[in-house]
């Protein structure tokens, strides 16, 4: 099986979508927040409440997440798909940047920020990390989980390409 026939099969799998963040304290004088889009997300158990997530190997949340055991996820919205367009892209500028314009508040428990408007977030504290060929599964303890009102439908991923559910 080739790497395009297996791109190809997984791609007709409809995922959510979510804006995994963590806080950098270490990264210059105040720190700085670190985001990924991911539709590589699932919960594992409701007891104790744990959820995972797929980073690749390397990558700068791989890198933070090592040391860093605090994380949050927001699952965004229809709404919000420029959000998950702009922490998606190849060669992207740093993320202070992405950031700049974002509406964001801080996770009471992990400083993470977390999307305004996002459909769901989730502040976690890893438990586990489990490396898998080129990505690292990273499985975290839910330590609080916010479901606000539901304005819009959530952004899916299915073909390569950001979708609704109309």
């Amino acid at each position: 099986m080739s790497e395009d026939e297996f791109r190809a099969a997984l791609s007709r799998f409809t995922a959510g979508v979510v804006l995994v963040t963590a806080h950098d304290p270490e990264e210059g004088p105040r720190g700085e927040d670190v985001g990924m889009t991911a539709t590589a997300f699932m919960s594992v158990s409701l007891d104790p409440p744990l959820v995972m997530v797929s980073v690749r190997n390397g990558s700068r949340m791989d890198e933070l997440l090592e040391r860093q055991p605090h994380w949050a996820v927001s699952v965004l919205s229809e709404a919000q798909r420029h959000i998950a367009g702009r922490f998606a892209m190849k060669g992207r500028i740093s993320d202070r940047l992405l950031f700049a314009d974002m509406a964001v508040v801080r996770g009471e428990h992990t400083d993470a920020p977390l999307a305004v408007g996002a459909l769901a977030t989730l502040e976690c504290r890893t438990e586990q990390r489990v490396t898998a060929g080129d990505h690292t599964l990273v499985v975290g303890r839910v330590l609080q989980a916010a479901a606000p009102a539901e304005e819009s439908g959530p952004l899916t991923y299915y073909r390569g390409r950001y979708r609704t559910l109309d």
